[in-house]
């Protein structure tokens, strides 16, 4: 008999786990890192030591949150394409793991947490800056400029390029033209990152009508736009060196970082291997992240010096 209450009491307990992994997943976690991290990588550079320790914690707090309620306005916004593409029917609103006011009212404690927490605890300017990037993203992007035009990554793109200068302003209070580069690298990133993606998935987008430029364009053209994207990526991610912000060091990483990025984007336009689109978009995502760690190095390595 009291074996009953038990597993009712472990069933309960599992239900309430999974339920908080679907709201997670509603923050696209891995996504939300990425982003997170760039603008800690902000911070730091903004600082010629030490970030101070308040800005950095609830900078890092309040734009985390932010990111995490962008990333669940989408999933609202993109409740009924997710359902027919197999990369997101699983999400949590397409399974029925959550319905769409648990996930609207769980974006909207995140932004408003965010924003409370960036303009008490950091400064206004941040938190300004942060309510612009996640409006670009939840509403413009994903509402308007996905569906309008195959130009959505790179306009939308403006606001995934963001989290640096939303780092440079937690630490300093006020943006610098050193922040610029920063956000140059991760605006020339993101079109070869996500068309590669969009190269694979295609017949999805062309399924659930997102004119994604392989749908509207072809995927030849695709392919050409992403070897010239990537050409401007390399020529951007010079220029924290060439105006100082970054040295030797950095230079020394990111040119073999480039020149793998360079051969995934060549052989991607070859055409000769069916699965080049998705391991350019997977190498894309390592070398945005190994060229920050580098620009940390770097910068840390010439304070010491």
């Amino acid at each position: 008999m009291s074996s009953i209450p038990e597993n009712s009491a472990v069933a309960a307990g599992a239900a309430g786990l999974g339920r908080w992994r679907d709201f997670l997943e509603l923050t696209k976690p891995k996504v939300s890192l990425l982003i997170v991290f760039t603008a800690v990588v902000g911070m730091l550079l903004a600082s010629p030591g030490m970030v101070p320790l308040e800005a950095l914690l609830l900078g890092t707090l309040g734009i985390a949150m932010a990111s995490g309620s962008a990333a669940a306005f989408n999933h609202v916004l993109d409740r009924r394409i997710d359902q027919q593409m197999s990369r997101t029917r699983g999400r949590p609103l397409p399974t029925g793991n959550l319905v769409e006011s648990q996930a609207l009212t769980f974006a909207t404690a995140l932004a408003i947490a965010s924003m409370t927490v960036l303009w008490f605890g950091v400064n206004p300017l941040t938190a300004v800056l942060t309510f612009a990037s996640l409006i670009g993203y939840a509403l413009v992007y994903t509402r308007w400029l996905k569906r309008a035009t195959p130009q959505n990554i790179v306009i939308g793109g403006a606001a995934g390029a963001a989290p640096p200068l939303l780092g440079w302003a937690a630490a300093t209070g006020h943006l610098d033209p050193h922040a610029l580069p920063l956000f140059l690298i991760i605006f020339t990133w993101t079109p070869p990152h996500f068309w590669a993606l969009a190269i694979a998935r295609r017949d999805e987008y062309a399924k659930v009508g997102i004119p994604m430029l392989p749908v509207t364009h072809g995927v030849e053209f695709t392919r050409l736009q992403i070897v010239l994207y990537t050409v401007l990526l390399v020529l951007c991610t010079l220029l924290p060196v060439l105006t100082g912000l970054s040295g030797l060091v950095y230079l020394i990483a990111v040119l073999p970082l480039n020149a793998r990025f360079l051969y995934y984007a060549f052989q991607l336009r070859r055409g000769h291997r069916a699965d080049m689109a998705m391991r350019t978009f997977r190498y894309s995502i390592t070398y945005l992240m190994l060229l920050f760690a580098a620009l940390i190095l770097d910068h840390y390595l010439l304070i010491r010096a």
